[in-house]
């Protein structure tokens, strides 16, 4: 007599938030009881397909940019917002993970969405990873700073032993270059990233420990670094974020060409075309070869705006039904000087006098954003001219429509990094952004659908 057993059990637990998550365990008994075959699925917290990252420094804008996101809707698109902020802007404004977090949840509330959202912590490290534990689903893991710094000859020599089996010829589906894979050439990419990916793994699993596994979402950043990383590189990457354990459902590659803050990419766009439908390819058979997180997608970081090469990525996630994490981080506080400049009155001349101010801290302001602006001094306004505009004009001169005859590209990445001196303002800015609360909104919501998702999806 033949007999089949088959055992199911499963365990549901609700996530954090938002989401579930399961376990589903089957022990099948073969006719004659000779093997037992035991599979255990895990479902974890998933981010979407299309997800924005949308910083606020002074989480005051949530609703503002969730309306931004939630306009999507009518043409047929989810994206999933990620509410992110750095250690390094928390620091600057002497803010709390708990305050983008509550942002988040009551803006949420607020206007009624039901769908998946995330808080970020951006950029972090194990120095810092502890204040966001308690309050952030989503860690950008940032590796930029280990890359470089060599791993140990043993865990080199163990990292080529698993990944012999692409010794010889090597191709990537739909990439035309064919590539010859040498031991060499693994220890050199071993010894470029295998300590800043081992870097990861010890922070994730530190992450995991106080959260559990599958509560939150991983991403793996290197882009703030000096050099695009190969298509090759990008495939053993991922074999060794797969050999750490870390399931990231996105990672942020560096890419030619500079992403400065609150302006347009400055680079070769048909390079940065290749290079992004290259990485785009190479996610696709890591996914298979080394059993990632079949939801993993790009993410392009800065606080860029990206216009010129939105569409190129609209164009290449459509042609291959593809994911991406687009980060705006940092433009919301121009859009809060812009709304506030239009006001007039003494929300126009406290805008001003940031502007006044960041020229005479210009160093100190600029010097940590360093390697991501590009200021030409020399076209900077002087005070005495600025002090002269109207709310328009100073609303012009910042508000990033390329084409604009007031546009200054050079005032408004001054503007950007010197959010810290509207942080020094205190509760006197806060009421402000509080009395002007329709009229700022309107400069956020308009910027991220107008200016950010309408020439990704061209809309």
């Amino acid at each position: 007599m033949v007999t089949l057993v088959i055992f199911f059990f499963a365990v549901f637990t609700k996530f954090p938030y938002k989401g579930t998550k399961y376990f589903l365990i089957s022990c099948t008994h073969t006719e004659n009881f000779s093997s037992v075959f035991l599979s255990i699925k895990m479902e974890y917290m998933q981010l979407g397909k299309y997800s924005f990252g949308i910083g606020d420094r002074f989480a005051m804008q949530g609703e503002a940019q969730l309306k931004g996101i939630m306009k999507t809707l009518e043409y047929g698109i989810e994206i999933h917002p990620v509410w992110n902020k750095s250690n390094r802007e928390h620091m600057t404004i002497h803010s709390e993970p708990l305050q983008t977090r509550q942002e988040a949840d009551e803006a949420v509330k607020a206007l009624g969405w039901s769908k998946p959202y995330f808080v970020d912590a951006d950029h972090i490290n194990m120095s810092n990873v502890g204040k966001f534990i308690d309050h952030c689903d989503f860690f950008t893991i940032d590796v930029a700073d280990f890359i470089g710094k060599k791993a140990t000859d043993e865990e080199i020599k163990q990292f080529v032993k698993n990944n012999e089996k692409f010794l010889g010829k090597f191709s990537i589906p739909g990439v035309e270059e064919q590539f010859e894979i040498t031991r060499k050439l693994l220890q050199e990419i071993a010894g470029k990233f295998l300590f800043a990916i081992k870097q990861a793994g010890t922070i994730y699993r530190h992450i995991e420990k106080k959260k559990g596994a599958g509560n939150f979402v991983t991403e793996v950043s290197m882009d703030e670094v000096a050099e695009a990383q190969s298509p090759i590189e990008m495939f053993f990457i991922l074999s060794m974020v797969a050999a750490e354990g870390i399931p990231a459902q996105t990672i942020a590659p560096k890419f030619t060409g500079r992403f400065n803050k609150g302006v347009d990419y400055v680079g070769d766009v048909s390079l940065f075309r290749k290079e992004f439908e290259q990485d785009l390819l190479v996610i696709d058979i890591a996914i298979t070869e080394f059993d990632l997180p079949k939801n993993l997608k790009l993410s392009v970081h800065s606080g860029s705006d990206k216009f010129s090469i939105y569409p190129i990525m609209g164009e290449l996630i459509k042609k291959y039904d593809k994911g991406i994490h687009v980060k705006t981080a940092g433009t919301t506080w121009l859009e809060e000087a812009i709304g506030l400049a239009m006001a007039g009155g003494e929300a126009l001349q406290m805008i001003k006098d940031i502007y006044k101010a960041g020229l005479n801290r210009y160093d100190e302001l600029a010097g940590p954003y360093a390697t991501v602006i590009d200021i030409d001094t020399s076209k900077l306004p002087t005070p005495s001219e600025v002090e002269s505009w109207d709310g328009e004009t100073l609303a012009n001169t910042l508000r990033h429509i390329p084409d604009h005859p007031q546009y200054n590209l050079h005032f408004r990445q001054l503007m950007h990094v010197s959010y810290k001196l509207a942080a020094e303002k205190g509760e006197t800015y806060i009421n402000l952004l509080r009395e002007h609360r329709d009229l700022v909104g309107r400069q956020v919501t308009e910027n991220i659908f107008d200016r950010h998702i309408k020439r990704l999806f061209a809309f």
